[in-house]
Formats: C-alpha cells, sequence, structure tokens
C-alpha cells in the first residue's frame, strides 16, 4: 500500500491556503494585552485599570463591615498578593504567546525544509499580487528561494503576516504589569490613608481614566469612547457591590 503524496495545499489554490495561513498567524500573534501598542506599554495599562478596580470593590465590602484600621491591613495585603499575580500572569502570558509563535516558525521551517516547490509557488503568488510579473518575478523568487533563512524570514512576514520585532520578551511584559499594579495600589492605598472616606474611588476614577486615555491613544482609538465605557463598567461593578453591602447592614 503507497502513502499518498503530500499535499501542502490539501486541494485549495494556493490564494485559499494564504488565507488560511495569513489566519493562523494572526492567532499566534494575538496577545493578551493587544497588538497595536508595546506589550509592555498594554500589560501596564491593563494592570493599572484592574488594580483600581479590584482595590475600590474590596474598598466598597470593606467600608460596611470593618473598621478603618482593618480595612486598611485587609487592603494592604490583597495588593500584595494581587501584585504577584499580576506580574505572575502576564509574565505567563508572555510566554505562552512566544511558545505559539515558536511553533509556528518550526512548523513554517518544516516546510521550507521538505516542501520547496509548494513554497515557492506561495511566493511567486504573493508577489504576483504585489505586481511583479515576469523576468523580474523569477529573478526575485530565484534570489529569496536561494537562502534558507531570509526565505523562511519572508515567508513568516509575507504569508502569515508575522513582524519579529514586535515580539517583546516575556519578563519585559511582566515588568510592565509590575510597575501598573505597584504605581496603582500604592496611590490608591495613600488616598485611603489621607481621605478614607472617598479617596479610594476617586484616585480609582483617575486612574482608570489616564490608563483607558493611554491605551486609546496608543491604539489610535477614540479615547471618549474608552473613558466612557471603562468608568460605566467600573462605577456599576463597585456600586453594585456597596450598595448589596448597604443592604446587607441594613437588613
Amino acid at each position: 500500500m503507497t502513502t499518498p503524496p503530500y499535499d501542502h495545499f490539501e486541494g485549495k489554490p494556493v490564494i485559499d491556503h494564504l488565507k488560511e495561513a495569513r489566519s493562523r498567524g494572526a492567532m499566534a500573534s494575538a496577545e493578551i494585552h493587544g497588538t497595536e501598542m508595546p506589550g509592555h506599554h498594554a500589560a501596564a495599562a491593563d494592570a493599572t485599570k484592574e488594580t483600581a478596580l479590584a482595590l475600590l470593590i474590596l474598598w466598597a465590602i470593606c467600608v460596611h463591615f470593618f473598621s478603618e484600621p482593618k480595612t486598611l491591613v485587609i487592603l494592604m495585603l490583597f495588593s500584595c498578593g494581587w501584585l504577584i499575580w499580576k506580574t505572575g500572569r502576564s509574565a505567563l502570558l508572555g510566554w505562552a504567546r512566544m511558545e505559539r509563535l515558536h511553533r509556528v516558525i518550526e512548523e513554517e521551517r518544516w516546510e521550507i525544509e521538505h516542501h520547496r516547490q509548494q513554497e515557492r509557488e506561495e511566493l511567486t503568488e504573493l508577489y504576483q499580487a504585489k505586481g511583479l510579473q515576469g523576468k523580474l518575478l523569477e529573478e526575485v523568487i530565484d534570489v529569496l528561494m536561494a537562502d534558507d533563512n531570509r526565505l523562511l524570514r519572508v515567508m513568516l512576514e509575507e504569508e502569515l503576516g508575522l513582524t519579529l520585532e514586535a515580539y517583546e520578551h516575556p519578563l519585559k511584559q511582566a515588568s510592565g504589569a509590575a510597575l501598573g499594579t505597584f504605581c496603582s495600589a500604592l496611590l490608591l492605598l495613600g488616598a485611603y490613608l489621607f481621605i478614607p472616606a472617598f479617596g479610594i474611588p476617586l484616585i480609582a476614577v483617575c486612574l482608570i481614566v489616564f490608563a483607558a486615555t493611554l491605551s486609546a491613544k496608543l491604539e489610535r482609538n477614540r479615547p471618549l469612547s474608552a473613558i466612557v465605557w471603562n468608568l460605566a463598567l467600573a462605577v456599576l461593578a463597585s456600586g453594585t457591590v456597596y450598595f448589596i453591602g448597604q443592604l446587607i447592614v441594613g437588613s
């Protein structure tokens, strides 16, 4: 019994195969913090918002059931654990993303080593779409096919849509999350220490507005929309907890 020949394109036209490859590349490059701005900036902005909301909700619970000294201790202990969690989680997500990227690179390297003719057809289709024709097209393809390392880079960028320079080390992303969490927690705890009655809600709103604005500008989105939606969710979440606590205390 003979093994059927390997079909790189799986019976599909080259252009359809390229579309699927680009989708795979998009999945591999997808970052939990977003792909438009640097990962450490996104991690810092997300950590700032999440820390502000987490401490705001915790304050909304504690204010009904604990005295001010106990509430401060609870907030401080929570902040320590939250800092470790956010930093570690950001690093783990970064490593997972890097593993996906490395897997895609090795798969493409294997294709280049074992199915060069199909890779040549893909390159020809890609550069024809860019407007190259005739002898110039053949010369460009020959040059690219002559160097496996250059061919790998071109296929990753042209076929899969990956830009290798855009990927940051996971520890750099983790440092962004750690900085955002630490600064946010420090400001919130300081606000509670000096203005126990409304310091945390006030600073939490400021931090959420700042982080939402920064993210929106770096991603070239509309800041006002980001601010409104983030504040609306924060108010809904913390307000629900606060009034439920009030009802429990009053019953």
